[in-house]
Order: structure tokens, then C-alpha cells, then sequence
């Protein structure tokens, strides 16, 4: 299937957009296809637990709706999925991609990227798999993130960091993660392998813990003196 796309000049939010096209499209019966929502700004972008997403002109801003094949629990984690179908596209940029659970991307230490998944489901059944997506690409960037632009070297701007550049490697990441939606070993693999793993350790509950590694679930596993515990992911 190919996209259905709406570029919006500025918005509120891509995910109220989404959900509103979303809602229409049902009401009138019409079937899921890949669906997409960018805007050029956002004046009230969010991330993980509502957090404000500082949306300029020059990143990409996203909200997609995608068919996820299958059921809960057996099929890889749309968090986990994505992260990866993402980071393999900034990879073929020739940065190196790490994935700080639960849903950012940086390069070096600095965030270059952030998802906020969430499942739409029937029973245990899933309708449709949606998430949002803020990449910086150009745009100027808040203390502590990176744009795309600057990670290849070039803080003016850079030809393959623009917004038009950058959007068909979005859609490419998340059509990998539709694709691998029942092989949630594979993708648990290729997140794992990307992993961030702070050296001084990750702090839970006001104790240091290793990263162990990911369940297929997109659970974060930590240990510490033998013990081992799984946080789960909140959005």
C-alpha cells in the first residue's frame, strides 16, 4: 500500500490531527491504510507522558497510522520496531544510532530523535499500530539534543538533513517496522544491538542497576547483585 500523507503548514499537535482523521475515516467505514500526518510546526507538540516537544520549522513532525499484523501478546513491540526501522535509516547516513529506552534515539550522547507508540486495539486483537515521530533536521534544537544537520557535520543546514529529504526515511523506518511485526525476536535483536547502556550504570528507585538487555515485550532489563528486575514503558 502506498501513503495517504497530509502536510499541514502548522498545527496544534500531529496526534490530535491523526486522531481526528482517524475518527472520520471510521465513521464512514472506510478500511485502515498507511495514513500519515506532518506539519511543518507544531505549536503544541508532545512526547513520552506529555512532555513539551519544542517543534521549529525544519524537523520532521509526524503521526502515522499503520496495519500491524497479528494479536497481543506475539508480536514485536511497535516501540522497539520502529526505534530500529528509524535508526537503520539515519545509519545509512553514516551516523551511529544508539536507541535510550524507552523511545529516543541519540547519536553520542545527544537525542536526535523521539517516538511516542501506542497500540490501537479490538480485545486483543490490533486494529492499528500509531505513533509519533519528532526527528531534528535542520531545525535549531534545545540543550542537550542534536539535529541531524549538525551530527553530519554541517551547522548551517545539510542537503540530506531537510525535511523533504528526511520524511521518505521516516515512512521507510516505520513500513520496516510494520513488516517485522511477527518477528518480535529478530527486532528485540536489532534494538538490543543498538542499546544504550550508560556506563556509571541506570538509576531506579535511588539504586544503580546494569542494563541487561530488552525483553521482546520492549521491557528494559536490569540487574543488580543478583538480582533482576523488567521496567515497563509508559507513554
Amino acid at each position: 500500500m502506498s501513503w495517504q500523507l497530509r502536510r499541514l503548514p502548522v498545527c496544534a499537535s500531529t496526534e490530535i490531527e491523526l486522531d481526528r482523521w482517524l475518527e472520520r475515516r471510521q465513521a464512514s467505514g472506510l478500511s485502515l491504510q498507511r495514513l500519515a500526518v506532518t506539519a511543518r510546526r507544531q505549536r503544541f507538540g508532545h512526547g513520552q507522558q506529555g512532555r513539551p516537544w519544542l517543534s521549529p520549522a525544519g524537523g520532521i513532525w509526524l503521526s502515522a497510522a499503520i496495519p500491524w499484523a497479528g494479536a497481543l501478546p506475539g508480536t514485536a513491540s511497535l516501540g522497539l520496531a520502529v526505534a530500529v526501522g528509524l535508526a537503520q535509516q539515519l545509519e545509512a547516513l553514516g551516523l551511529a544510532v544508539q536507541l535510550k529506552w524507552p523511545n529516543d534515539l541519540l547519536v553520542g550522547d545527544r537525542k536526535i530523535a523521539g517516538l511516542l507508540p501506542r497500540m490501537r486495539l479490538r480485545g486483543q486483537r490490533i486494529r492499528a499500530a500509531q505513533v509519533g515521530v519528532g526527528l531534528n533536521g535542520c531545525n535549531r534544537v534545545p540543550p542537550g539534543a542534536l539535529s541531524v544537520a549538525e551530527a553530519l557535520g554541517c551547522r548551517q543546514g545539510h542537503p540530506l538533513a531537510r525535511p523533504e529529504r528526511l520524511l521518505p526515511r521516516v515512512l521507510a523506518g516505520l513500513e520496516w517496522a510494520a513488516a517485522h511485526a511477527q518477528q518480535p525476536c529478530q527486532v528485540r535483536a536489532a534494538a538490543e544491538a543498538r542499546l544504550w547502556r550508560p556506563g556509571a550504570g541506570w538509576l531506579h528507585d535511588g539504586e544503580l542497576w546494569q542494563v541487561l538487555g530488552l525483553h521482546a515485550d520492549g521491557r528494559l532489563r536490569l540487574g543488580r547483585q543478583g538480582r533482576e528486575l523488567a521496567l515497563q514503558r509508559y507513554f
